[in-house]
Formats: C-alpha cells, structure tokens, sequence
C-alpha cells in the first residue's frame, strides 16, 4: 500500500525586483487530523527538512495546508503505541529547523496547539494571521511541554512561558508577538505579502553568511538543547504513559 502523503515539498522562485535570483524551498504539512504530530509525518518533515539541507536553496517556508497549522501530538496515536518513539521523533525534528543551515520562515494561517507551537518556536523567523490563537493544552491534560521547551523557552520571556505554559488557555496572535513567540501577526490578507518580503530580504543574503550568522544566532539554544533533550524526551514519554493523562486523553477524544 503507497505511503500517505503527509508532508509535500516543492522548490520556488523568490520574488524580488532587481535583487539576486534565488529559489526557496517549501514545506507544506497536509495530514490528518489537524495535521497532528503523528510518526509518520514527523518522518516525512524530518526527510524533507534534510533535503532542503541538501537543495540549493537560499531559505525555507514551513506552512499548512488545512483549518490548523498544527494541533500537537497525535493523541490518538499516543494512546494506542505511547509516546517514547514519537517524543524522540519530534525532538529530532525541532533540533533539525534550529541546525538547519537555512533560514526556516513558519508561515502560520491557522491555530496552533502544543506540539505545533514548537514547530514555529524553532523557525528563525514567524509571521502569523493576527486571528490565529495559541495554547499551551500539554497541563489541562496531565502532561507538560517538555520536548517543545527545548525551542519555545529561548524565545518566550520568562513570565510569558510561566503563564501561558500553566494556564493552558488560548492567547492571541498579537500576545504571542509580544511574547517573542512569532515574529510578527498581520492580517490574514497580508500574510503571503509579509512572507514574500522576508524571502526577498534572505534572498539578499550570501549562503554562507546566512548559514553562519543562523548559526551564530541559535548556538546558545542548540547546546541547552542537547544537554536537556534526554530528559525532556523521557519525562514525556512517561507522562503520556500515565494514568491521569490516558484519562484526560481518552476524555478529549470521546467529545
């Protein structure tokens, strides 16, 4: 039986009047379930992120397709196989779009939860609909942020991870701008414009100073990550494995 598309890949022209010619690679999830985490499209947003590595292009989109950007972990996976395998898997991923030695732009259209919200943590750069909303749900249903802390903590202020990580509610894209979350919220019918002039700005820059300064910018968040990606990976895995989470979980899925 073929494999189930779920991540699609395609190289494209930036557009830019009189600058440098240069091509861009984008990166679109299109799964199920509002294009939730599952192992198999962590699989194919690994290869794909690995072969823009490769391609020869000046940056990367990372975007949706679908109502959702991305709703987190596929629970529904979680339950039946655990979370160990897909933990480690996300991990991997999230430590690709910060080593990636291309500018990684998250084009975000639509609501982001959990697991999602590193995903756009670890690109360089994020623009977003200012409808879009964010949460944090991992507490409301006995489970923490662990993995995704690993790219969302050396972006948010302290005082802005406390509450939002604790409460669990939805805040706004505009908050999350304020936060240091995403780069900037415009309207819905700006967002591809906001998107086309970053391509354009990167498509200025020289590979290798593009590759040294991403580098240089995420050294201090790629060592906290491998000294912490361990723990975080195992403390997830055992609390999805948990009772008051399978509950919560099971919960969620029955509505």
């Amino acid at each position: 039986m073929p494999t189930q598309t779920l991540v699609t890949y395609e190289v494209a022209d930036v557009r830019t009047t009189g600058g440098p010619a240069a091509s861009y690679a984008r990166i679109t999830l299109d799964g199920p379930r509002r294009n939730a985490l599952s192992a198999a499209l962590l699989d194919q947003l690994g290869a794909a992120l690995d072969r823009a590595a490769h391609d020869d292009v000046r940056a990367v989109v990372l975007a949706a397709n679908g109502p959702a950007f991305c709703s987190g972990a596929d629970l529904t996976e979680a339950l039946a196989d655990g979370m160990a395998s897909a933990a480690r898997r996300l991990a991997d991923v999230l430590r690709a779009l910060l080593a990636l030695p291309r500018p990684v732009v998250a084009r975000v259209h639509g609501p982001v939860r959990a697991g999602g919200i590193g995903l756009v943590a670890a690109c360089d750069v994020a623009i977003s609909t200012d409808a879009v909303t964010y949460a944090f749900t991992e507490a409301r249903l006995g489970l923490a942020p662990s993995v995704i802390s690993l790219a969302v903590l050396p972006r948010m202020t302290p005082r802005a991870a406390s509450r939002t990580f604790l409460s669990g509610a939805p805040f706004p894209a505009a908050e999350a701008a304020r936060h240091g979350l995403v780069t900037s919220a415009v309207p819905a019918d700006r967002l591809d414009a906001e998107v086309a002039d970053v391509l354009a700005g990167l498509a200025a820059g020289d590979p290798q100073g593009l590759a040294a300064t991403k580098a240089l910018l995420n050294a201090d968040a790629l060592a906290r990550f491998d000294r912490h990606v361990d723990d975080a990976v195992a403390t997830s895995a055992a609390l999805f494995a948990s009772e008051p989470a399978r509950a919560a979980m099971e919960r969620l899925l029955s509505r």
